[in-house]
């Protein structure tokens, strides 16, 4: 099989990737490890950046991201029993976000690539990209007993962050940063409507609280927990009798609880990879980066990398403008750092880091608290990091 782009992981951002480049005339295979219905199993990310919006409806799959969507022109932050309300589109001259999960994302986009006739490859075994250094990369793969072979002008490792697209790079070629959290975040999704029409972001003497939601009718729930408990200590009711004990008593009073749907205990970490390109071949996504989920950044930072790499490959085959492709990794890390460090200061924010923060960090702790909730600067910055940075012009 020949193609021009090689697709690797059918997440989101490939199938996001996928489909603008259909799109645009550019010919692309997706090649999966998993089935299309363990893809759509995973509880993720709910909250749209405007520049993931706009790239969605650029893909054409806006239709029931509009219909069913829900725009959040607020954020509410909770500490020390203070309430802030956060006014998004206020503060940052009209700019909101939008409440849509990326199962329903991650489902429109496998539809409109079944219209329109892309190929997928899903369940495909022992995946490998080969000679991006070269002219003439490839992808192998295996299915039914047999390897095949996809040639192609580049490939895009759209594969997460235990995929095989980074660990195919040279380990001396790329430099590792990473943060740690000594915590973790155990999540509980119900159908039960959301406790607060916005998100609340809390945080409490018993630690970390965040109050989401998919839907009018299904709610996420977070709670901050040690890295060594197991989901199984956590029944329901102890989840939602602590979830109120960390809550202002009016917001607890009003919580609707019911049974869990899905329950999971995730580590934080933050973690980037440089440079995201060697030769031919092109990390997006977790495949490069991951954040702590507090700035609600994940998702929306594999689209914006997924937007400087469409950009460039359509002026790269419409242009011939290849001395774009070097750009891509400097491009994508500038936006992904400044991710970076919102997510990691969002985190700092508003968890407790007990005996793994001395009695400086606290101090430092309060008082960034104590400045960014009492002050128009510090809640603008808050705002315009979490609606999403502009993204930059590839010329």
């Amino acid at each position: 099989m020949k193609t021009q782009v090689a697709i690797i992981g059918s997440g989101p951002s490939g199938l996001l990737l996928g489909q603008l480049l259909h799109r645009a005339g550019i010919d692309n295979v997706i090649v999966e490890r998993q089935t299309p219905d363990y893809i759509l199993s995973r509880i993720r990310a709910g909250v749209l950046e405007q520049g993931t919006i706009d790239l969605l409806r650029e893909a054409g799959v806006h239709e029931r991201m509009d219909a069913e969507g829900l725009v959040h022109e607020g954020v509410e932050l909770q500490v020390a029993g203070k309430r802030i309300h956060v006014d998004l589109k206020t503060l940052t001259g009209g700019k909101t976000v939008m409440v849509y999960g990326q199962t329903e994302l991650t489902r429109d986009l496998m539809e409109a690539r079944t219209a329109n006739g892309a190929p997928a490859i899903y369940s495909a075994e022992n995946v490998q990209p080969h000679d991006m250094k070269g002219e003439s990369p490839y992808v192998t793969y295996e299915k039914n007993g047999e390897t095949h072979r996809i040639d192609c002008d580049y490939i895009a490792g759209c594969d997460g962050f235990h995929g095989v697209a980074r660990q195919s790079i040279p380990a001396d070629v790329l430099t590792h940063y990473e943060r740690v959290y000594p915590f973790g975040w155990l999540g509980l999704l119900s159908d039960t409507p959301p406790v607060n029409h916005e998100l609340i972001y809390a945080h409490h003497d018993r630690g970390f609280v965040l109050c989401s939601q998919r839907s009018l009718t299904r709610s996420r729930y977070y709670l901050q927990v040690p890295l060594t408990d197991k989901v199984e200590q956590w029944s329901d009711e102890r989840f939602w009798d602590e979830l109120k004990a960390r809550l202002p008593q009016d917001v607890a009073d009003r919580l609707v609880t019911g049974p869990s749907l899905e329950k999971s205990i995730a580590p934080l970490r933050s973690s980037v990879v440089e440079p995201m390109q060697y030769g031919k071949l092109f990390l997006v996504g977790d495949a490069a980066h991951i954040v702590p989920p507090t700035g609600a950044k994940g998702l929306n930072l594999a689209a914006s990398d997924v937007h400087y790499l469409y950009r460039i490959l359509v002026k790269v085959y419409q242009e011939g403008r290849t001395d774009l492709l070097e750009k891509y990794s400097e491009l994508a890390l500038r936006r992904v750092w400044k991710g970076e460090r919102f997510s990691w200061f969002m985190t700092n924010l508003l968890h407790d880091f007990g005996e793994h923060k001395d009695a400086w960090d606290q101090k430092m702790q309060q008082a960034d608290r104590e400045y960014f909730f009492n002050s128009h600067a510090g809640l603008v910055n808050i705002a315009e990091n979490y609606v999403g940075l502009p993204y930059e012009a590839v010329e």
